[in-house]
């Protein structure tokens, strides 16, 4: 075998989905990894770390993906993804909290179902609502839709909000088709803005029990304690396992969107994404093409909801602003619109680099270095410059980094429409048959190593 033709093996290689995700993955994870020992971090922060880069590369992924679908497949301009995210948890809060008779905003109980049916819940009544907020706006295109979910988005983070929904009675026909009766159940609510306690299973552990996985993995846990982080491993150990769940549900979100894709039902997606009216004149019913899309998009943004703030122990309605919605666009326009394999890689390098990026940076700095405390202001931290001395501005910029990450995105994001607006993966046309039109017989071998999702490279 040639040297050119060991070259093109390897080219080739890198231009499957596989080995291009697994390849930025690997890179990201490395670059932490490095970046840790070489400050010092001990390995209870290097899992902690760890855990906390992968869980937030699964929901961006997940919800980057969901996104795809509205806009990279059926060019709807959603901008109230939070909205839908926050349905879908603070359904399942509602339905699988246990009851409580105590008062308060963050004591209001729930029906205590169990969580699988909370989360059922959740995504259910996530894409009822996308069916509530599409039936009206569908005949809207471009920014139109786009202030009809934006609207939306703010109408649930304020219902969450108010006083009326904070605390409310349940009928009695409802706690009977429950069949709770337990009078401490009849009063539920959304805990206004004291939000809510999520005081139901913890997800992973009703995962492990539910695969019988439970008493291995706590045999686990006893023998990292034993060996490893004397100091109560189990909450990192839960961040890793749990990161490592999302991946998964990140891998099913791909497998089911790249087939939805490729369908015939994908097509007429994307017919209607390139031009609405020809899809209309060759006969397809574009109003419920994109109804379904919409529906289905706006589940899938509850379930990675549930999936987000299900971990945290609690939520409250600033956490869903529309800031969230427009991380999720970053990474959609980082990875490129159209692409399932860009969408994930888009969050992946969202995640890794501009969200938990500049916060790790800050952690080892700190870790590595005693630092003093930093400037109240900016005035403040620019005055160490008269006499030349730089580390008041250095200390001010590390304390406001959560600031400075927004400037970073906004820099990165104005490079992107600038030299790559259509993305990492953008330029793909799709394929018009499976088989090569050009070379009658040849089975659909066409000679070209296939892009991703089906597609080839423009």
């Amino acid at each position: 075998m040639s040297v050119d033709d060991l070259r093109g093996r390897f080219e080739g290689l890198f231009e499957r989905d596989v080995t291009l995700v697994l390849a930025v993955l690997g890179t990201i994870y490395l670059a932490y990894i490095l970046a840790g020992v070489a400050f010092g971090y001990e390995l209870r922060g290097q899992l902690n770390s760890i855990a906390n880069l992968t869980f937030y590369i699964g929901v961006f992924g997940m919800l980057a993906l969901a996104l795809n679908l509205h806009w990279g497949y059926t060019g709807l301009f959603n901008i109230g993804i939070v909205g839908f995210m926050g349905i879908g948890i603070y359904v399942t809060a509602l339905v699988s909290k246990p009851p409580v008779a105590e008062g308060g905003a963050a004591q209001v109980g729930g029906f205590g179902l169990p969580l699988f049916v909370g989360v059922l819940a959740g995504v259910v009544v996530a894409g009822l609502f996308g069916l509530l907020v599409a039936l009206p706006a569908l005949r809207l295109r471009a920014d139109y839709l786009a202030i009809v979910t934006v609207a939306f988005s703010e109408i649930v983070r304020f219902t969450m909000m108010s006083r009326t929904f904070q605390t409310f009675t349940v009928p009695d026909t409802i706690d009977l088709w429950l069949f709770t009766f337990d009078p401490a159940a009849d009063t539920v609510g959304l805990g206004g803005g004291g939000g809510l306690i999520l005081n139901y299973t913890d997800p992973l552990e009703a995962l492990l029990r539910a695969l019988f996985l439970w008493e291995p993995y706590l045999g686990f846990v006893a023998f990292v304690q034993q060996n490893f982080i004397s100091n109560n491993p189990k909450p990192v150990i839960d961040g890793v396992v749990y990161g490592i769940v999302l991946l998964v549900g990140v891998g099913l979100f791909y497998l089911l969107l790249s087939r939805t894709g490729k369908s015939p039902f994908g097509r007429v997606l994307k017919a209607i994404r390139e031009d609405e009216d020809v899809a209309n004149a060759l006969g397809k019913d574009t109003d419920r093409f994109k109804l379904t899309a919409f529906v289905l998009g706006a589940a899938l943004m509850g379930l990675g909801g549930i999936l987000w703030y299900s971990g945290r122990g609690s939520i409250t309605p600033p956490s869903f602003r529309p800031n969230i919605t427009f991380f999720i666009w970053i990474a959609l326009i980082i990875g490129g619109a159209g692409s399932n394999t860009g969408s994930f890689l888009g969050g992946a390098i969202f995640a890794g680099l501009l969200y938990e990026g500049p916060r790790y940076f800050k952690n080892l700095v700190e870790t590595a270095f005693e630092l003093g405390d930093a400037p109240r202001n900016f005035g403040e931290a620019m005055a160490g410059f008269a006499s030349l001395d730089p580390m008041p501005f250095v200390l001010y910029t590390l304390d406001s980094i959560s600031q400075l990450r927004l400037v970073i995105m906004g820099v990165v994001l104005i490079w992107l429409m600038h030299n790559r607006p259509e993305g990492l993966l953008g330029h793909r046309k799709e394929t018009a048959s499976s088989v090569d039109l050009a070379r009658p017989g040849s089975g659909g071998s066409t000679g070209n190593p296939a892009a991703a999702d089906g597609g080839e490279e423009q």
